[in-house]
Parts: C-alpha cells; structure tokens; sequence
C-alpha cells in the first residue's frame, strides 16, 4: 500500500485537531452526561469508519478490509481498558468531573507510545519475520491467560506504578479541582490526579503490548496499523462515560476478547509458513466472536440498570478543602521573584 507522505500529514493534522476540538469542549470541568457521551462515541465511530470507507475506496477492498479487521480488534481491545479505567477512577473515588481531563492526557500519552510501539514492530518485523512466531505466541499465551482470569479484576491498591510514583514524586494527598501541580510551602507538589494519569498511562502501554502485536496479525501496513489505532483510541473518553456503569453487565466480553486474541494468534502463525486465512474470514470471525459475547452479556444480565462502580468506604485521596483551594500559592515562580509575587506586589509590601 503506497501512502503518500501529505497523507500522513493529512491524517495526524486531522487528529490533532479534534483532539483541539474536544479539549476546547471540555475545558471547563463538568460530569459527561450518558447523552454527551454518546453523542461524542457516535462521532468517533463516523470518523472511523468514513476513514475506512475512504481507504477502501482509494486502495481497493483488501486493504478497507484490512483497516476495518484492525479497527474492530483495538475498538474491542479499548473496551476492556475502559473497565479497568472505572475501576482506577472508583477505587481513587477521582470525582467524575475531573474523570475527562485525566483521560484527554492519558489518550493523547496512548497516541504517542503506540506510534512508537508501531514503529518499532514494523521495524522488527521487517528486519526479522521471524518474530511473527513470537507475537503468535504471545497472543496465544495471552488469550489464555485473560480466558483463565476472566472473573479476576486488578486491584489498583496493589499498583506498583503508585508505589513507586509516591516514593519518587512529593505529592499531596488531596484533589485541588482539575489541577496536576500545585505548589504549597515553596515546594511543587503533585496531585492525586496527576497519580492516577501515571496509572492510566502504564494501564494502556500494557494494554498495547496486547493489541500492537494483534493488529499485526491482521495487517502489516504500517498506515492501516497506525491509522485503525488512533481512530480507535480517540473514541475512548466517549466511550468510558458511555459504559463505565454498565460494566457489570457485559459479563462474558472477556471471554471474547480472549477468543478473539487466539483467533489472531493463529492467524498470525499460519500466514508466515502454512496458509493465510482472507481478510474476509478473519473479520467475519472476529465480528460474530464480539456479537455473540456482547449479546450473551446482555442477555445474561438483563435487567440490571446502570450504577456506577463501587466506591471504598475510606478512599486513599481526599478532596482539598476550601480553605486549602484559597491558600494555593502561584504554581509556577517569576524570574527574579523568590516568595512567587510579582515585582508589583513585592513594592508594595
């Protein structure tokens, strides 16, 4: 697939702007309605499949198959990041109007290391197809692995990113609003929030060394790759608000999750030496593995309305006070200016 070098332009450009378009939306702290919610998904999802649809119309079927296959493998992917993401955000109890501003980073930190994730496997990949066998039998151990743990769930107290960012980072133990940085008594601190991003961020790059090898399986074309990851990863803020209380319900979707990546491991392995399974099949496959799982899922849990995660009784983080809020000294020190104040203010001490 030759893509043209304005095309990548065109495509970061066009991310890069919507990510402007949601930040500019969302710059003022409020809670994402349902309706909000699915209104932002429902224009994530046009994107990628017009994106999809233009692929297929300019470099033929194979190639919009192979985008859409990708696509629906990191969408399907993503969904299981989202439970993980409620989970972190109700066990900080990270009050649900500060929820955007941690994911709006943590998607923009995503979009940067997979690019890098991409890259670097493509590389690998070309210099050394061996490797194939290795991401086949990666993605066969983890499809295993996450059908055995299916019912098991992680448990972000535990986080050795959070242990490790407390030990390393002078930090507060209350949220102040929306900030990551405060400075209080001379001293720059981290928030909370800015903790529970560090968690997000690691929870997604362990996430990729999943979902990077799976796409591969479906396409080597580092255009397709990149491409139905960034259209995939810019619909999960939407997507969290949209599902984060009914996570409960969808009981058997890492059943298929797991399916889907033993699926695409044998896929992988097969396609080197043996046989490579069409596109076609390998998305019908994947599509009715997804259907059948969501379907059972809400059959299964018909009923059950939507609640939001359970909170713990005594949450690690608290949030500051009014008193606190008030007392927060300039976050960031003036040239020549050792208290923080500006030289007009000093005078006239």
């Amino acid at each position: 697939m030759n893509v043209p070098l304005w095309m990548w332009f065109a495509v970061v450009g066009f991310i890069l702007l919507m990510l402007a378009v949601d930040l500019v939306a969302h710059r003022r702290a409020h809670v994402i309605s349902v309706r909000e919610a699915a209104a932002w998904s429902a224009v994530w999802v046009v994107f990628g499949v017009a994106f999809g649809g233009l692929v297929w119309f300019m470099y033929g079927a194979e190639f919009g198959q192979q985008y859409f296959a990708g696509y629906l493998i990191e969408k399907s992917l993503a969904v299981d990041n989202v439970f993980v993401w409620a989970i972190i955000f109700s066990f900080f109890a990270v009050p649900r109007e500060y929820q955007h501003r941690v994911l709006f980073f943590g998607v923009v930190g995503a979009l940067v290391f997979r690019g890098l994730f991409i890259a670097a496997g493509s590389a690998i990949i070309a210099s050394a197809g061996w490797v194939l066998y290795l991401f086949a039998a990666f993605l066969l151990f983890t499809g295993y692995r996450m059908l055995r743990q299916r019912n098991e769930h992680i448990d972000p107290g535990k986080s050795r990113t959070l242990k490790l960012f407390r030990r390393h980072v002078p930090m507060t133990d209350a949220f102040h609003g929306q900030r990551f940085l405060i400075r209080k008594g001379g001293a720059l601190l981290a928030t909370p929030l800015l903790a529970v991003l560090v968690i997000v961020e690691v929870t997604d790059i362990v996430f990729a060394v999943d979902s990077i090898p799976a796409i591969f399986a479906v396409t080597d074309d580092v255009f397709l790759v990149f491409t139905a990851n960034a259209f995939a990863i810019l619909g999960l803020r939407a997507m969290y608000f949209l599902l984060a209380d009914l996570i409960h319900r969808f009981v058997y979707l890492k059943t298929g999750l797991a399916l889907v990546l033993v699926w695409v491991g044998i896929k992988m392995a097969l396609k080197i030496d043996v046989y490579y399974i069409p596109t076609p099949i390998s998305l019908a496959v994947i599509t009715a593995i997804l259907a059948v799982s969501i379907l059972a899922s809400l059959a299964a849990s018909r009923g059950q309305q939507r609640h939001e995660p359970p909170v713990p009784a005594t949450p690690p983080f608290r949030n500051a006070t009014d008193q606190e809020l008030q007392d927060l000294e300039p976050l960031w020190r003036r040239a020549g200016s050792k208290d923080g104040l500006p030289p007009a203010a000093k005078s006239m001490k």
